[in-house]
């Protein structure tokens, strides 16, 4: 898996862009200004860069070196702070207590890998911390304009109301809608949008 995401992100270019994803940047005004913001599955970094222009201590990590990597030289380019970490989320970290804001943005995983996932985060926001979420439900499968292959890797609202029971949502639906982040996500999407509060 970690081989697959450092041949994308060696590609010429950026895999998925450079523009931050729109639900990230309609709902970023609910994280504390200043606030400490973890970006989990950052890939190639284009949602921690936005959040780090706008004034967030950010910190990004990734399980590919090749997009972490190039999150640290466009941060340096534009003179930006971002702690960057390369880590398989599954052992990743994330404290206690600790975040004003995670942000996972179509950070798709295995359901036994996202629910240990989930339950980490919700130990480590702080209390009125927020998730901000986006990824694609199953079915997106009949979409075909994005993300996996596999349903297992896909998140419905039900799943995360279930996963994430300690947080009181503040924006929970599944829609479509238009999505174009680069050459991997394009065209017309089902996804699943959730904000929660601890």
């Amino acid at each position: 898996m970690k081989e697959m995401w450092n041949n994308r992100y060696s590609e010429e270019g950026y895999a998925y862009g450079l523009i931050p994803n729109d639900f990230l940047v309609e709902q970023h005004y609910r994280i504390k200004k200043n606030g400490k913001v973890l970006c989990i599955a950052e890939g190639e970094g284009r949602n921690a860069l936005f959040l780090a222009r706008n004034g967030f201590q950010v910190t990004a990590v990734d399980y590919s070196e090749v997009g972490i990597r190039k999150i640290q030289e466009r941060a340096f380019e534009e003179n930006l702070d971002i702690e960057t970490s390369t880590a398989h989320l599954e052992h990743f970290n994330m404290g206690s207590s600790k975040w004003d804001a995670i942000v996972s943005i179509f950070a798709h995983m295995p359901s036994s890998t996202r629910k240990l996932v989930h339950e980490n985060i919700q130990k480590a926001l702080v209390k009125e911390g927020i998730l901000l979420l986006e990824a694609y439900t199953p079915a997106q499968l009949d979409f075909k304009t994005g993300g996996p292959k596999d349903s297992d890797m896909m998140m419905s609202l039900d799943s995360l109301h279930h996963e994430l029971a300690d947080l009181q949502p503040i924006v929970a639906q599944e829609i479509e809608r238009e999505i174009h982040e680069g050459k991997y996500h394009y065209g017309r999407s089902s996804v699943v949008q959730y904000i929660g509060k601890k």
